[in-house]
């Protein structure tokens, strides 16, 4: 069962392959793979993206300076959003349902200054969330 933080649940959806290492290319697309067939348990901290990301360093994000704590609000916000809590499980198509109605607030509070919004918004979803997102403003 792939065990997914708060907005890894959001962010794997527009998913591109690319933009990282070539090992953490690989663990995305396995743990999507595992994702999109298994149930996904939610968890607070690190995930199973993270294992094999380069800046986890004993179990924090050293991405940056601030990481550890972006990433934590960033989560919070995406179970908030999601209307999850660590521990719970949901299949893929039960978050994928929800992002319509979320994917406003989410874009406008953490997509802006994303350092992968370039790879995000070449994904189709992500083009048609958007659009409607500026449909309902």
């Amino acid at each position: 069962m792939p065990v997914l933080r708060g907005h890894h649940l959001i962010c794997l959806y527009f998913f591109a392959g690319e933009g990282y290492a070539a090992e953490f290319i690989e663990n995305l697309r396995s743990t999507l793979n595992a994702a999109k067939s298994e149930p996904i348990e939610i968890c607070a901290g690190a995930d199973d993206i993270c294992r094999k990301c380069p800046y986890l360093k004993d179990g924090l994000c050293r991405y940056n300076k601030n990481a550890e704590e972006e990433i934590k609000k960033m989560d919070n916000a995406a179970l908030r959003l999601l209307k999850l809590t660590p521990g719970t499980q949901i299949k893929w198509s039960g978050i994928e349902e929800r992002l319509p109605e979320i994917f406003f607030e989410w874009h406008k509070s953490y997509c802006g200054d994303c350092d992968w919004k370039i790879a995000c918004e070449k994904k189709k979803l992500f083009q048609v969330l958007k659009s409607n997102q500026f449909q309902r403003a």
